[in-house]
C-alpha cells in the first residue's frame, strides 16, 4: 500500500470520527439524542452531501457489527428462564403486532399506486423496526429491563427472526426462473438447523470452560479477544446457515447469561459496541440518496408520514388491546414507528428476485432512512409536549447534578423514618421520589425531595449515584425495587446497596442480585409486636426476648435453605421442619390457635404468594 493511500484512509477516518463526535455533542446539547446526531453526520459527509465518502455500503457492512454486538450484550441480560418467561410476548404480542402492521401498511402502500406485490414487500420491510434505534433509546433511558422495555425487546427479537421467512417468501414470489430445486432448499434448511444446533452445543459445553481457562491465565487482552471471537464466531455461524447474524449473537449472549464471566464479557465488548453502533448510524445517514428524494419528493414526503402514522396507530391499538396503559402504548408506538436496517436486506433481495423494481427499492429505502432519522426527533418533541401538558409537576424540582453521600429512593413512610437517623447526623443526603403529592407534602415539613424515577438510569446519574457511598431503596414496589437494585449493582458498584424488601420472595430475588443489606418491611416490626404481646400476657421479659430471638434464628435458617434450594418456599419449609428441634413446651397460659403448620415456635398459615403482607393497593401515604 502506497503512502498516499494510507494518508487518504487516515484522513477519512479522522473526518468520520470528527463529524460523529461534533454532531453527537451538538444534538445531545439540543436534547435531540445521539442517534439523530450520527444520522446527520453521515448525511453531511456522505456521497449525497459533501461527498467525502463515495461508498457508504462498505462502511455499513462493517458497522453492522455494532448491531450484532448490541444484541450480544442484550442476550447477556436475558437468562434462559427469563427468555422462556417472555415467550408469550415474543410470539404472541410480536406476531399480533406484525400481522396487524403488515396488513395496514400494505393497504397504505397500495393506495399510493404501488402494485400489490410491491406494496406488500415495502410494507413488510417497513414493519421490521430498527433494533439499533429502539435499543439505543431504551439503553439511554435505562428502560431495557423494565416491563415496558421488555415488551419492545420481545417484539424486536421476533422481527429479527422474521427476516428469514420473509426472504424465503420473496424467493417464492419471484417471477424469475427458479434456480433452486426442492433438494437444494431442503439442504439449506438442514444447514440452518445444524448451524443453530452447533451454536447451542458450543454455548452450553465449550464457552464456560474456555473462559475459565483464559481467566486462570490472567491475560486481560486475551479475554477481550475471546469475547470478540465469541460474538463474531456466532454471527459467522448463523450467516453460514443463512440465518440472521444478529440473532446468532443474541443466542450466544443468552447462552452465556448464567456465566460468572457475564459482566466481564459485557465490559470487554462495550467499547467496540458503542463505536461500531455509532458508525452504523453514520453509514445509514450516508445511504440516504438525496437524488432519489429530490426526484420523487412529493411521493416520499407523503409516504413517510403516512407509513409512520399508520404503523404507530397499529402499534398503539395492539398495545391497548393487550391491556397496556396509555403512556406505555404511546411510548411503544412512538419508538417503533420507523423502518429498520433489515428492510435494506429485504428490498435488495426483492429487487434481485424481480419482485420489485429498482425505483421502488430506492423509494422505499429512502422512506425507511428518513423514518429512522425522524424517530429521535419525534420522540424528543412528544417528550417536551408531554411535559408541557403535565401541570402536576408545577412547583416540583426534577433531580439534576446531585452529589450526596447517600441517595434515598422513595420517601414514603419507610423512607421518612429511615432518613431521620441520617439527617440527625448531618449526613449529606439526596432524596428522590416519583410521587408529586408526596414531594409537596414533604416540602411543607422542611424536607428537600426531588422528583425522579429511580428505575431510570439517567435519573440515577442525575441523582449522584456514581458518587454516592450508599444507596437506600425505600419504595413499596417490589419489581421496581429489584430493577433499581440490578441497575445499581451493575452500574454503581462503589455504593453500598440497602433495599427495603416486600416479602420473602422479594428477599430471595434481592439476594440473587447481590444487595449489601435488606430488611423485610413488616418482619421486624411484627416480631417486636409479638414479643410485646407475650409480655402483656405475663411472660417474663427475658423469656419473651428469647422466643423472639429463636423465631428470628429459625427464619434465618429457613431463608438460607430456600436460597440453597433455589427459592422453593415449600421445599425450604419441609427442609426446615426436618432440621428444627421439637417445639418447646407451652407456656402456663393457653390461647386458641388457628390450624396451621408448626415450624418450631412459629405457626405458618396455609401458603400464599408472600409470607409477610398482601401487596398494597397503591402508593403508600406520606
Amino acid at each position: 500500500m502506497e503512502h498516499g493511500d494510507v494518508t487518504h484512509q487516515l484522513v477519512q477516518m479522522v473526518v468520520l470520527l470528527g463529524a460523529a463526535v461534533l454532531a453527537v455533542a451538538l444534538f445531545r446539547r439540543l436534547g435531540l439524542g445521539s442517534v439523530l446526531g450520527y444520522l446527520s453526520a453521515g448525511l453531511l459527509i456522505g456521497p449525497f452531501g459533501l461527498a467525502l465518502f463515495a461508498d457508504p455500503q462498505a462502511i455499513l457492512h462493517v458497522a453492522e457489527l455494532g448491531v450484532v454486538m448490541f444484541l450480544f450484550v442484550i442476550g447477556l441480560e436475558m437468562r434462559p428462564s427469563h427468555l422462556w418467561g417472555l415467550r408469550r410476548q415474543i410470539f404472541g404480542l410480536g406476531s399480533l403486532q406484525i400481522a396487524t402492521c403488515s396488513a395496514v401498511l400494505t393497504v397504505v402502500a397500495w393506495s399510493f399506486g404501488f402494485p400489490p406485490a410491491t406494496a406488500f414487500v415495502g410494507a413488510t420491510g417497513f414493519v421490521l423496526t430498527s433494533t439499533a434505534i429502539v435499543m439505543q433509546a431504551l439503553a439511554e433511558r435505562g428502560d431495557l429491563a423494565t416491563r415496558r422495555g421488555q415488551k419492545m425487546v420481545s417484539v424486536l427479537l421476533f422481527e429479527d427472526l422474521l427476516i428469514v421467512p420473509l426472504l424465503a417468501l420473496v424467493a417464492l414470489m419471484s417471477p424469475l426462473p427458479d434456480d433452486h430445486t426442492a433438494g437444494s432448499r431442503g439442504l439449506a434448511a438442514l444447514v440452518a438447523l445444524l448451524s443453530l444446533a452447533g451454536l447451542v452445543v458450543a454455548g452450553l459445553y465449550l464457552l464456560n470452560p474456555l473462559f475459565r481457562l483464559l481467566a486462570r491465565a490472567g491475560a486481560r487482552e486475551v479475554m477481550t479477544a475471546a469475547a470478540l471471537l465469541v460474538v463474531l464466531g456466532a454471527a459467522l455461524l448463523m450467516d453460514m446457515g443463512g440465518l440472521s447474524t444478529a440473532t446468532g449473537a443474541f443466542l450466544a449472549g443468552v447462552l452465556l447469561s448464567e456465566s460468572t464471566f457475564r459482566h466481564q464479557l459485557e465490559a470487554d465488548i462495550e467499547p467496540f459496541r458503542g463505536l461500531l453502533l455509532g458508525l452504523f448510524f453514520v453509514a445509514v445517514g450516508m445511504s440516504l440518496d438525496l437524488a432519489v428524494v429530490a426526484a420523487n419528493w412529493a411521493l416520499i414526503a407523503m409516504l413517510v408520514p403516512a407509513m409512520m402514522a399508520a404503523k404507530a396507530a397499529c402499534i398503539y391499538a395492539v398495545a391497548r388491546a393487550t391491556r397496556a396503559p396509555h403512556d406505555e402504548a404511546l411510548d411503544r408506538a412512538t419508538l417503533m414507528a420507523q423502518g429498520g436496517e433489515f428492510a435494506f436486506v429485504l428490498y435488495a433481495a426483492a429487487q434481485s428476485s424481480g419482485v420489485i423494481g429498482g425505483a421502488a427499492n430506492a423509494n422505499f429505502t429512502a422512506v425507511v432512512v428518513l423514518s429512522m432519522a425522524l424517530t429521535p426527533l419525534v420522540v424528543a418533541v412528544l417528550r417536551k409536549f408531554h411535559r408541557r401538558l403535565a401541570p402536576s409537576l408545577a412547583g416540583v424540582e426534577e433531580v439534576h447534578d446531585q452529589h450526596g453521600a447517600v441517595l434515598i429512593i422513595g420517601f414514603g413512610r419507610f423512607g421518612q423514618v429511615m432518613s431521620q437517623a441520617l439527617l440527625a447526623r448531618d449526613v449529606d443526603v439526596t432524596i428522590i421520589d416519583a410521587d408529586v403529592d408526596r414531594i409537596r407534602n414533604a416540602t411543607e415539613f422542611g424536607f428537600k425531595v426531588y422528583y425522579g424515577d429511580g428505575t431510570r438510569l439517567d435519573v440515577l446519574h442525575a441523582s449522584g449515584a456514581a458518587q454516592a457511598r450508599a444507596i437506600a431503596v425505600c419504595i413499596d414496589d417490589s419489581k421496581a425495587a429489584t430493577r433499581i437494585a440490578e441497575l445499581v449493582r451493575h452500574v454503581f458498584p462503589q455504593a453500598r446497596l440497602l433495599v427495603r424488601s416486600y416479602d420473602r420472595r422479594h428477599s430471595l430475588e434481592l439476594t440473587a442480585t447481590g444487595v449489601d443489606y435488606q430488611i423485610r418491611e413488616t418482619f421486624e416490626s411484627a416480631l417486636r409486636f409479638g414479643e410485646v404481646a407475650l409480655r402483656e400476657l405475663g411472660v417474663d421479659a427475658d423469656e419473651a426476648a428469647a422466643v423472639s430471638a429463636e423465631v428470628r434464628k429459625l427464619d434465618e435458617e429457613r431463608f438460607e435453605l430456600e436460597i440453597a434450594g433455589g427459592g422453593d418456599v415449600r421445599a425450604g419449609m419441609r427442609a426446615v421442619r426436618r432440621n428444627v428441634p421439637a417445639a418447646p413446651k407451652p407456656t402456663p397460659f393457653t390461647t386458641p390457635r388457628r390450624p396451621g403448620r408448626v415450624l418450631g415456635p412459629v405457626t405458618v398459615e396455609p401458603a400464599s404468594k408472600g409470607d409477610d403482607t398482601t401487596p398494597p393497593a397503591g402508593p403508600e401515604p406520606s
